[in-house]
């Protein structure tokens, strides 16, 4: 008897699709692929020794307790380490009754679609966008507003005109810092037009800040949520860029109100993150050892960024616009507005180099003319290499 499973399903799972790159993608696996898609930080520099030893401490001294359930909010001496070393260095001021661990912030991502949106209510984001957050987003069938943006981030005046239009705009999602895809970081002036707007259109800001602190170039401009007045700007952290990703450690900053539903969401989804996880890694900071391994990975990606940069100039065809980003893992090139970067990324998998084309990241589509590269987790001898083929492979529609 044939099985009718798609019958069973909620309408949410029916709307799910495959991306149409994953099986291109899967290539990327392959040891001979030289791979600018992913956004992975340098295996080979995790400090897999430092982490050995404070694994081995922790085992020894606390093992049962790290071995066991805890509290759904997060252990009190990594919530306590997060905001001595990490928030108010940024200017966020908050105590533990504003923070909630999770596994990752792809879960506070997803929570907070769960949270907020109803079907039809709107998100807006700046365009383009990242493509984990529009996954996450997409499942509670939200109406997406794009919101351009230029090289200082999105653009205040049309940020303002959505929100004087559009109905039910339930929180403004803003990667300000390198953002992904684009590498862009917002201005001080747009920070600070930004939160005016939130506050005089009554909406949430959603802000989300994985690269923060892989500065390269220039000084850290302040955090949203140190410029926060009402209590509206919900801060994302994560470990996953600047630590280790696999750990799956990250926290929401909020208003407690806000911060105590992400709590009781998070009670019914998975109970709590990793009991052996929080406290390693808060032992990691409290024995001063993150600090040091993030001085250690800025400098190497900031290395690989301008071999990328230097290689770019040199070997893509004239006309080819792409981000000098300032810092995080990603430059947004973007090529002649007929071409699709989808074609273009099948021509570069025959040379064994790999990309992610650029109009999954636009929330409506329509966009196809641009792709993202990473510069963190490949060598600078490969991607020298990786550029000089793609750049060979871009030749041929510049001719």
């Amino acid at each position: 008897m044939e099985k009718n499973f798609e019958s069973k399903l909620s309408e949410s799972a029916k709307s799910m699709k495959a991306s149409e790159i994953r099986e291109l993608l899967k290539l990327t696996a392959q040891p001979e692929i030289i791979s600018f898609a992913g956004g992975l930080p340098a295996a080979e520099l995790f400090p897999i020794d430092n982490i050995k030893k404070t694994a081995e401490e922790l085992i020894e001294k606390d093992g049962r307790r790290a071995l066991q359930y805890s509290t759904t909010e997060g252990f009190n001496e990594l919530r306590n380490v997060i905001i001595k070393q990490r928030l108010e260095p940024m200017g966020i001021k908050a105590g533990l009754e504003n923070i909630l661990i999770t596994s990752g912030s792809q879960q506070a991502l997803d929570y907070s679609s769960r949270i907020f949106v109803n079907p039809g209510d709107t998100i807006i984001t700046e365009s383009p966008s990242y493509l984990g957050a529009l996954n996450a987003f997409k499942l509670a069938d939200p109406n997406f507003v794009e919101i351009e943006m230029d090289d200082q981030g999105m653009k205040m005046d049309k940020l303002e005109e959505a929100l004087k239009t559009e109905k039910n705009v339930k929180f403004i999602y803003t990667i300000p810092d390198f953002q992904n895809p684009s590498g862009v970081t917002m201005n001080l002036e747009r920070r600070k037009k930004l939160i005016e707007l939130a506050n005089k259109y009554d909406v949430l800001v959603l802000e989300d800040c994985p690269y923060k602190e892989l500065i390269f170039d220039g000084e850290p401009l302040p955090a949203l949520k140190s410029m926060d007045t009402e209590g509206r700007v919900i801060h994302l952290g994560t470990f996953s860029k600047t630590f280790c990703p696999g750990l799956r450690i990250g926290w929401i900053v909020a208003d407690p109100f806000i911060t105590n539903k992400y709590t009781m969401l998070k009670q019914g989804s998975d109970l709590q993150s990793s009991s052996l996880d929080q406290l390693l890694t808060a032992k990691f900071m409290e024995d001063n050892i993150l600090e040091e391994h993030i001085k250690k990975i800025v400098e190497v990606y900031k290395k690989r960024r301008d071999v990328m940069f230097a290689a770019i100039d040199k070997y893509f065809p004239k006309g080819i616009k792409y981000t000098k980003s300032e810092g995080g893992l990603f430059t947004w090139v973007e090529v002649k507005p007929e071409l699709q970067s989808k074609e273009i990324l099948e021509k570069a998998l025959e040379k064994k180099v790999a990309f992610v084309p650029g109009d999954s990241f636009f929330p409506n589509g329509g966009k196809t003319n641009f792709f993202r590269m990473n510069y963190s987790c490949m060598s600078e001898e490969k991607i020298e290499e990786g550029i000089k083929l793609l750049g060979e492979v871009l030749d041929e529609y510049y001719k």
